[in-house]
């Protein structure tokens, strides 16, 4: 798995950079098939105290997950954001696991007279 930290309209340091890693990292908690995941900063120069996050997670043969959170404190925000996709991955990993316990889809082979 990979991770790619950007920002636009400005700079981070290497200590947030190297924090926003490790928080971005831990997703691989809730799912394991996680290719690359891609975190954009944005400091919006009208705003100084302004933040945008976008996290973008790309998966091995599944639909991908993208958190868009804005906020005043960098690292807040990025947690706001990661908090996003975490409820996104659950979300999915529900569904699937629903579909699969159904009984209405199992056709005729599940049906019993």
């Amino acid at each position: 798995m990979q991770i790619k930290v950007s920002t636009r309209h400005g700079h981070i340091g290497e200590d947030h950079r190297l924090e926003i890693e490790q928080k971005a990292e831990k997703l691989l908690h809730y799912f394991e098939r996680i290719t690359f995941i891609t975190v954009t900063v944005d400091l919006a120069e009208d705003h100084q105290r302004h933040r945008k996050v976008e996290v973008q997670v790309d998966t091995e043969h599944k639909h991908d997950f993208v958190a868009l959170a804005e906020g005043e404190e960098l690292m807040a925000t990025v947690i706001a954001a990661i908090d996003k996709i975490k409820h996104q991955i659950k979300h999915y990993k529900e569904k699937i696991q629903d579909h699969r316990h159904d009984p209405s889809h199992a056709g005729e082979a599940g049906k019993r007279s």
